[in-house]
């Protein structure tokens, strides 16, 4: 049986280049004839795509913070963009699938899958660098104007918007062709709300600036004596795609989803309405934004959540793997005792609890003589649970899929025998499975609603599943892909008739994505898209209204329809 273990590894940071404005490269034979016309969004090389001399104009407007893309994979390659540097490309190479690599670009996607080999450095250095599938621009944004005025220029001039933030994404929301980037990732601004006071809640709050990561967002409310509830990867932002997304992390079960803590969002609409949405005001959008997904309705400046009071945390961690004394048939029968554990674990609260929900399998591994490592321990604050037993997340290396598993498939003993056979099966395949348990059926508590995927009230298990990413053949990648929508995913959709997945984390292929990803609410949330943003200037893969645009062959961005 394939297993795959967890390696933490310290990430390596790049050097961020200046942020200065050049030209980006343009299209080698520009078009003189427009093929947008009202149906496709302007494209570089078409007759109306802005000149130099208007995009150093808007240049101006945003206080100079408008960066042409250079791709930060351009040392490998000998191109017009930069020349062959071996030593600056192997660095490169080094540090490729540690996050900090691209949280400090502009441009550069986490998920390499959707660059499109545009400029890859495992690739030839007689191989194409070029912009590509990259954005063009990106502008990084300071202050509520640079967002008004990014979001007016490419309304103005037909041009793909894209909303990037860290570029921790697998749907490619975050990149595209010929797109103007609005950059959110350096809103960095944190306020602790001694006393927040709406008809929804009393009490404590922190008002996080849409580029503040999870671990950014765990220490400021450490400092204020309080713990919040943000993702598993300290490097991926609580405003963007995680809260926008429904957002599952460590402290789910105890306090609800990510979407669940929202109080308000502050944002700036398709048509620069500078807008705060609450459960009492713009409650529709705010209702949207809550779990319908990020980057579609409005572009997110802020986000203000509940804070909660921990006083013991405990934490434990179990690592075991097959060998040559653990047969594949005493590992599958140790994860399945671990995995009947699940309903029961998403409700334990203290150390003891936790150490005896874990007995089973324990028990199981000390019976038949499996080696694995063991950790338990309780902690004064969450901020300390973190960073003394979480693993460093580094970027997945893996084209995914995922499902969300409810409670009661692990509750029937015909049911659970099916479901350990699908696992079974996924890693015959090749696959790797993951996942994070967790039961939010009492939430939101407060009785606000949100657009959450109403699976997520009876899921027990976010299960993600992958096939290895091959950095050195995209084309081997499309075919993996296929086996993840083909092969793979239809037999645990098969296992939850009526189920769903996460938006995050989905198989990005899914030819029923509207109903997993959003359940019944996709028609309500699509009369909100079309209210806010009426002339669908956000776009992004499997977001609300997304099938109104198909990519063309060269990146290009039309509408399906008039």
């Amino acid at each position: 049986m394939a297993t795959q273990s967890l390696l933490s590894m310290v990430p390596v940071a790049l050097v961020a280049s200046s942020f200065a404005f050049v030209q980006a490269a343009q299209s080698a034979s520009p078009n003189p004839r427009s093929q947008n016309g009202d149906k496709c969004r302007c494209f570089p090389g078409d007759a109306c795509w802005p000149t130099l001399a208007e995009w150093s104009s808007f240049n101006a407007t945003v206080g100079g913070r408008l960066i042409a893309t250079t791709p930060i994979a351009a040392s490998c390659h000998q191109s017009n963009l930069a020349n062959y540097d071996a030593q600056a490309c192997q660095a490169l190479r080094d540090v490729w699938w540690f996050p900090g690599t691209h949280l400090a670009t502009s441009s550069s996607p986490m998920a390499p899958f959707w660059a499109n080999a545009s400029c890859d450095p495992f690739t030839a250095p007689t191989d194409q660098c070029v912009v590509g599938s990259y954005v063009q621009y990106a502008v990084k944004a300071a202050n509520i104007a640079d967002y008004q005025a990014t979001l007016a220029f490419a309304a103005a001039k037909n041009i793909r918007l894209v909303i990037r933030n860290t570029g921790h994404d697998y749907f490619g929301k975050s990149t595209g062709a010929g797109g103007l980037a609005l950059w959110t990732h350096f809103l960095k601004d944190t306020e602790i709300i001694d006393s927040y006071e709406s008809t929804a809640y009393t009490g404590k709050a922190l008002k996080l600036g849409a580029g503040i990561e999870a671990l950014d967002a765990y220490q400021a409310a450490d400092e204020a004596g309080v713990a919040i509830v943000a993702g598993a990867c300290a490097t991926v932002a609580v405003a963007g795609g995680y809260s926008q997304g429904g957002g599952h992390g460590p402290l789910n079960s105890a306090f609800g989803l990510g979407a669940d803590q929202v109080l308000e969002w502050e944002v700036v609409t398709a048509g620069g309405q500078h807008l705060v949405a609450s459960p009492a005001k713009n409650s529709d959008l705010y209702w949207a934004l809550s779990g319908g997904g990020g980057g579609t309705y409005a572009a997110v400046i802020s986000v203000t959540v509940r804070a909660h009071q921990l006083t013991k945390v405990s934490a434990a961690t179990l690592y075991f793997t097959t060998s040559t004394n653990v047969s594949t048939d005493l590992f599958n029968g140790a994860v399945q005792t671990f995995l009947q554990t699940l309903p029961s674990l998403g409700e334990a609260g203290t150390w003891n609890q936790l150490q005896a929900l874990l007995e089973p399998t324990l028990s199981f591994l000390n019976n038949n003589g499996i080696p694995y490592n063991y950790q338990i321990q309780q902690y004064s604050t969450f901020l300390e649970a973190f960073t003394g037993m979480f693993p460093v997340n580094n970027i997945t290396e893996y084209n995914i899929g995922g499902r969300l598993i409810p409670k009661s498939l692990l509750e029937i003993n015909s049911s659970k025998e099916s479901f350990f056979d699908a696992i079974n099966f996924i890693t015959s395949q090749g696959g790797f499975v993951a996942g994070n348990s967790l039961d939010v059926s009492s939430f939101p508590s407060t009785g606000v609603d949100n657009s959450v995927n109403p699976v997520w009230r009876s899921t027990i298990l976010d299960l993600v599943i992958g096939l290895a990413y091959d950095a050195d053949d995209l084309q081997a990648n499309i075919a993996l892909q296929n086996r993840i929508t083909n092969t793979i995913m239809p037999r645990l959709q098969a296992l939850t008739p009526g189920g769903g997945v996460y938006l995050n984390e989905g198989d990005f292929r899914d030819p029923d994505w509207k109903t997993n990803f959003y359940g019944a609410n996709y028609g309500k949330l699509l009369l909100i898209k079309d209210k806010y943003d009426p002339d669908g200037l956000f776009y992004g893969l499997t977001a609300v209204g997304s099938d109104r645009w198909t990519a063309q062959a060269d990146g290009r961005l039309c509408r399906t329809s008039s």
